[in-house]
């Protein structure tokens, strides 16, 4: 199972905004402190804030920030909303694919459990969780130790 660049993106976004906690945040920040692709992110934080992880304050000052404290942000919860197919094999997407050995397939069903445990082993992490080595994580990104817990 391999998770797409977009979920690593919303991922990284959202503890970053975990570890600034003191105000805004900019895309731009963001981005420098990960060296990856403004553009991406844009996308990417414009997608958790329909899903409601984040806010956006438009204008100058302006920035994103969490918009739910970090205990309840389930980090299956954020893989659901940004993975479109988790299914491993076609024949696990909701509308099944056709398949000559569908009605008595050991592998879909072994491979449905598999998935099941990745997604229930994640369901035990939160936000708060990836975001525990706060002064490490915090060096490591450029963001001053000032930053309060939320």
């Amino acid at each position: 199972m391999r998770l797409t660049t977009y979920s690593d993106y919303a991922l990284r976004v959202l503890m970053y905004l975990a570890l600034k906690s003191d105000g805004l945040s900019t895309i731009a920040a963001i981005a420098e402190s990960y060296d990856i692709s403004e553009a991406h992110l844009m996308k990417v934080v414009h997608q958790l804030g329909v899903a409601g992880y984040v806010e956006t304050v438009r204008g100058r000052g302006g920035g994103v920030r969490l918009a739910r404290p970090v205990e309840a942000i389930s980090l299956a919860e954020v893989i659901r909303t940004t993975e479109p197919d988790m299914a491993i094999v076609s024949c696990l997407k909701p509308i099944n694919a056709s398949c000559t050995i569908n009605p008595s397939c050991v592998l879909k069903r072994a491979l449905q459990r598999a998935q099941d445990a990745f997604m229930e082993v994640l369901e035990g992490y939160t936000l708060a969780d990836l975001v525990a080595p706060r002064a490490r994580l915090a060096g490591l990104l450029g963001i001053s130790p000032g930053a309060s817990p939320q």
